[in-house]
């Protein structure tokens, strides 16, 4: 998969050629490998849930790719990094907008 970084939006191309927009919601490294929580930049915000994929970040033939984390125990354990930093990235924002209103 082909991709180019913009600010929290990402254009990927698959095997096939489709490409796909997706918004970062965030990133953690684990193993020393880097992994990208991402949802389709066009979601509604508003829905009640929230498509998201976990994909790994590693370099094949000197270029970037994604690809798909096909072991479970991997997957899991990526995925409670990727909620402690979201849940952690909340925390400091509420700090920061209750610091702010004093």
């Amino acid at each position: 998969m082909e991709q180019d970084y913009g600010a929290n939006i990402i254009s990927i191309t698959d095997e096939d050629g489709v490409e796909y927009e997706l918004e970062v919601l965030s990133s953690v490294t684990y193993r020393g490998a880097e992994y990208l929580a991402l949802t389709p930049a066009d979601a509604d915000e508003n829905a009640e849930e929230l498509e998201v994929s976990i994909l790994k970040s590693v370099t094949e033939n000197g270029d970037p790719i994604l690809i798909a984390v096909e072991d479970e125990n991997e997957l899991n354990a990526v995925y409670d990094l990727l909620m402690q930093s979201l849940f952690d990235d909340e925390v400091e924002t509420d700090e920061t907008d209750e610091a702010d209103e004093d």
